[in-house]
This record gives structure tokens, C-alpha cells and sequence, in this order.
């Protein structure tokens, strides 16, 4: 799913369902922990507004594309006690699509 897919369910979306439909867009392996934390940076140094979001990890996973576990991904992110490693809600506006875009892995 694109962010653009991604944008259309709702307006507001978390951060690991956002970084996986931008790892789909550039054909990215998503299950990269380190990648992801590096996501949070970007956006946190565009000055991109964001929510801490609790996700529960039992409710939000399953298996997703590819065969790649979202539980066990979400259960790795949170023995991380920094906040690059948690999840966030995020307006998805063209101005942050945009942001999103610049983020290189």
C-alpha cells in the first residue's frame, strides 16, 4: 500500500504503518529496526508534529507482506527505551507526504 493508499483509509495514520507503505514504495525491507529509528530522526528533524501512540502489539501485528511478523517488529521496538523507537500518530498532509519522501534509508 502507498502512503497516498495509506492517506485515503484516514487522515491520521501511525509511524510503522507509515514507514511500512513508504518501505513498499521503495521497495525497502521494512523489518529493519535500525531503519526505522532512522525514520523518526528524519521526521523528528523536519519538525514534523507527532503524538507518542500506544500501540498494542498484540492487536496491531499479525503477519504482513512477505511473510515478515508487525508483533514481532512492534515487541522489538519496544524494548527500546529511546523515543526513535516508539510509535507516533502523524497527519498525513501533502506538506508531510512531501517530508516523508526526503527520508533516504
Amino acid at each position: 500500500m502507498t502512503l497516498d493508499q495509506l492517506r485515503q483509509k484516514a487522515f491520521f495514520q501511525n509511524t510503522v504503518d507509515v514507514w511500512i507503505s513508504y518501505c513498499e514504495e521503495r521497495s525497502w525491507d521494512w523489518y529493519n529496526i535500525e531503519s526505522y529509528r532512522r525514520f523518526i530522526n528524519h521526521l523528528n528533524a523536519n519538525g514534523i508534529k507527532m503524538q507518542k501512540f500506544p500501540l498494542c502489539i498484540k492487536e496491531s501485528g499479525g503477519m504482513y507482506e512477505r511473510g515478515k511478523d508487525k508483533t514481532k517488529f512492534l515487541d522489538e521496538l519496544s524494548k527500546i527505551s529511546d523515543d526513535n523507537a516508539a510509535a507516533y500518530t502523524i497527519k498525513l498532509s501533502g506538506e508531510i507526504l512531501a517530508a516523508i519522501r526526503t527520508f533516504a534509508n
